[in-house]
């Protein structure tokens, strides 16, 4: 019984360092460039004087700002279009 663990065992050490070699031969590393979405802020809101519900939409990723508001008469779902947010931050920086 115990030639059969000894030998087991030896056959289990066998492996694993013929897997650990085959690690180190392996192609080098390589650094990923992984493009991850956004971050998004969604921030409810009332348009026109509370006759329109909307849902504005940060992305923090792309600096951009969207919206999107649900029409109950019409059942439909009306979506603005993106705008970029980097040329507004920049003209409210102070001048030195």
């Amino acid at each position: 019984m115990k030639s059969k663990v000894f030998w087991g065992l030896i056959g289990l050490n066998a492996v694993l360092l013929f897997m650990l070699a085959g690690n180190f031969r392996g192609a080098a590393a390589q650094a990923q460039v992984v493009h991850r979405p956004g971050d998004y802020l969604m921030i409810p809101c009332q348009l026109q004087e509370g006759i329109t519900e909307a849902v504005m939409i940060v992305d923090t990723e792309n600096g951009s700002l969207g919206a999107m508001s649900y029409d109950d008469s019409s059942g439909q779902m009306t979506v603005m279009p993106p705008i970029t947010l980097a040329p507004i931050f920049n003209s409210a920086l102070p001048s030195r």
